[in-house]
């Protein structure tokens, strides 16, 4: 056993977390759609032909936001073809998944579905195959009032009076990837991004806009594509994006493990390159990052696209998750907190059986995947103030990342209630982690009012034990034993390859 140990103090805060930061992402891919969330044929779908017991679990799951229709698949999307009567929209082949789209489910039906939800919709604009004015229709179609324009009425035509009033928009998909339909180079992108951004903004200047980021940080223009596209665009856009999917490479479950310190590098290269733009630009404004597309992916076990028949439907990368995958995303949830002044925006990629927390069986049940349940408690109970951890742990030497700390550890301060949460990883396969929090500064006239309230625990015996439709809580949360507070400190063992999550509270002021 290794001892861990942190100071913090309610004075010392990274910012305040803002609700996007629990974002996913809905793409007409595999059965994230048709199967996933829609399924008309089920015994639970509702009038409109959405599964119940989806929705119960992405309410469980603390969704606060959902990207929409891509992906790659955005890139060659009419979103005209998605609206309208049902029996006269176009069967289309979705060059992106190679793949059947029937446009039974469209930006209509995904509002509708997202709002009944209380989840905030992002809409992404094909900057692939079409360009400014199919973006800018999109957006009179979807947030213009009844009357203003032959759009807006045409949505109403369709029988959704009231505006969808999508507050966040992208701008593209990944255009730096050359799987990408209409891939363009930085300059070619930047400029249609920036006139993009202009129309847009002359129609709505309420809307917030995210500008294409890298697809992955191992991409051989990374960095150098964010300052080029952002030289364009930089006083037009809000946002800019990131993407970054994290798997064990050649058996290295060390590596593996300490994935989340490959994310924090990733957000401190993209807000560094565009505080430059910002000073060589003289702008006074401070860009932030949509980390709209991460997870857990076996990208090993996938053949690719061109690997791909044409078909119509079916299952596509349905991961199933181990409890070592939730330990990582956990970990990875602590990074996006952890960076919560630069990143407003973040989205696990996807929601529903594509790579996603959320499985279903046509027909059948849904259960939660393990990663489900990080994700679910870190959106239930993070959402105040990260406060700045000083933390003095022993390291451990990874091939991908050198030599980095064995347990991750976050703060959550919530002082209008007297409660603060605490996440922690031990990232460490073999040895357990003794860990102790220094806590006077949430106790300073010593009364001794800081009471532990929860304790759970994702950790396994086998740390490649998984949920299934046979076994739905193979893989949950559950109670630690042993933590304690005394003497202004918090003591837990944390097991090896764990993560956790423990609740306390305090009288403030006392």
């Amino acid at each position: 056993m290794y001892d861990v140990k942190v100071e913090l103090d309610p004075a010392f805060a990274v910012g305040q977390v803002g609700e996007r930061l629990f974002g996913t992402f809905v793409e007409h891919m595999g059965r994230c759609v048709y199967g996933g969330i829609f399924e008309p044929d089920h015994p639970t779908a509702d009038e409109h032909g959405f599964r119940r017991d989806v929705a119960e679990l992405v309410r469980e799951l603390g969704v606060t936001t959902v990207r929409y229709p891509g992906g790659n698949f955005v890139s060659g999307y009419r979103w005209e073809d998605g609206v309208g009567p049902l029996d006269e929209r176009p069967r289309r082949l979705d060059l992106a998944w190679r793949a059947i789209e029937p446009n039974t489910v469209g930006v209509d039906e995904f509002c509708r579905w997202a709002r009944e939800l209380d989840i905030d919709p992002i809409m992404a604009v094909n900057l692939g195959t079409r360009g400014v004015s199919a973006a800018v229709d999109l957006l009179q179609y979807c947030n213009f009032g009844a009357g203003t324009t032959t759009l807006a009425d045409r949505r109403v035509a369709h029988g959704h009076k009231d505006p969808h009033a999508i507050g966040t928009w992208c701008l593209g998909n990944e255009m730096d990837g050359p799987w990408q339909m209409g891939h363009k180079t930085a300059d070619e992108y930047g400029r249609l991004a920036a006139e993009t951004a202009r129309a847009m903004r002359r129609a709505d200047p309420d809307i917030e806009l995210v500008v294409c980021g890298s697809s992955n940080s191992d991409m051989p223009t990374f960095g150098t594509w964010e300052r080029v596209v952002l030289e364009h665009t930089y006083d037009l856009v809000d946002h800019i994006s990131l993407h970054n999917y994290y798997e064990p490479v050649d058996g290295d479950i060390d590596s593996f493990l300490t994935s989340s310190e490959s994310m924090r590098r990733s957000i401190g290269a993209i807000a560094s390159t565009a505080d430059h733009v910002a000073a060589a630009t003289r702008s006074r404004k401070q860009l932030t990052i949509s980390f709209d597309e991460w997870n857990v992916w076996y990208q090993s076990r996938f053949p690719g696209e061109l690997g791909l028949e044409v078909r119509d439907g079916g299952a596509l990368i349905e991961d199933t998750y181990s409890v070592t995958d939730a330990v990582v995303v956990g970990d990875l949830l602590m990074a996006l907190l952890d960076n919560c002044d630069r990143v407003a925006i973040a989205c696990q990629a996807q929601l529903v059986n594509v790579i996603a927390p959320i499985r279903t069986e046509p027909g059948g049940p849904a259960w939660r995947q393990s990663i489900f349940h990080p994700f679910a408690l870190t959106a239930r109970h993070a959402g105040g103030t990260v406060l700045r951890s000083a933390l003095r742990t022993p390291m451990l030497s990874t091939s991908a990342h050198g030599d980095v700390p064995a347990t991750r550890v976050t703060a959550v301060h919530h002082p209008d209630r007297g409660e603060l949460v605490i996440l922690a990883a031990n990232r460490d396969r073999m040895n357990p982690a003794r860990l102790s929090v220094g806590l006077r500064g949430f106790d300073p006239r010593g009364a001794g009012s800081i009471t532990l309230t929860e304790h759970l625990s994702i950790s396994d015996d086998d740390p490649n034990a998984t949920n299934s439709a046979e076994q739905p809580d193979r893989v949950v949360p559950r109670p630690a034993s042993g933590t304690t507070v005394a003497d202004h400190e918090l003591s837990a063992t944390l097991p090896p390859q764990s993560w956790h999550v423990i609740r306390l509270s305090y009288a403030p002021g006392a």
